[in-house]
């Protein structure tokens, strides 16, 4: 499976981005998907996950950001409202076939990843 994602850009705080995440494959319904990120000098911390309809957020983005899908374009997306300086980061997608939803938040279980998309939020 390749991922192609998109949709990272500089913007100022309280803008929003959409962040697009492109499969190579139909996956939907057999992977586990998630949204991961890494800022300068941190480690990748996840972001949002999806598994067979449920959502999963981190509490630093909970109710500013939403994970979602469109299954005819083997797609996945990931809405960011109300942005903060600290949401800059490289974004990737991610996906794993057969996660389960106690590891939808490790970066060690997903098998495929994509290239990162930079956000860059001005304060």
């Amino acid at each position: 499976v390749q991922l192609q994602a998109s949709g990272g850009g500089l913007v100022q705080a309280g803008d929003s981005l959409r962040l697009s995440c492109a499969a190579s494959e139909r996956i939907f319904g057999r992977y586990g998907m998630g949204w991961f990120r890494q800022a300068p000098g941190k480690e990748r911390e996840f972001v949002s996950g999806w598994k067979r309809g449920d959502t999963y957020y981190a509490d630093s983005v909970k109710g500013r950001f939403t994970i979602s899908t469109n299954n005819a374009k083997n797609t996945m997306y990931l809405q960011m409202n109300s942005l903060k300086y600290e949401d800059t980061a490289v974004y990737y997608c991610a996906v794993a076939p057969g996660l389960i939803s106690s590891r939808v938040r490790e970066a060690s279980a997903y098998n495929y990843w994509g290239q990162g998309t930079l956000v860059t939020v001005s304060s």
